[in-house]
């Protein structure tokens, strides 16, 4: 059975940077694409940024395009995403996820001064 982990996650200051990382075990990881979404406290989850099997093509939301980037080592079967110019709305947990197959845990990003 497949499995996603999640780690990265931390306080940070407005302005920061983080680097959100996603393991994957348990299926073929390189056929799927993978999407990080996040859940904002008291709010509903969010598609944050998705990217394709083969890692060449990736979709972001208007909230963090051009601030967060997602990329996959398929050999490593990880998942990450790259969150630069971090601003307070952007605490929340992220998870990774193979869509309609498996999600993470979650990792929790808390921007605060």
């Amino acid at each position: 059975e497949g499995h996603l982990l999640e780690s990265g996650g931390g306080l940070v200051q407005p302005g920061g940077s983080l680097r959100l990382s996603c393991a994957a075990s348990g299926f073929t990881f390189s056929r799927y694409p993978m999407n990080w979404v996040r859940q904002a406290p008291g709010k509903g989850l969010e598609w944050v940024s998705d990217i394709n099997s083969e890692g060449n093509n990736a979709y972001y939301a208007d909230s963090v395009k051009g601030r967060f980037t997602i990329s996959r080592d398929n050999a490593q079967n990880t998942l990450y995403l790259q969150l630069n110019s971090l601003k307070i709305e952007d605490t929340a947990i992220y998870y990774c996820a193979a869509p309609g197959s498996y999600w993470g845990q979650g990792t929790q990003v808390t921007v605060s001064s």
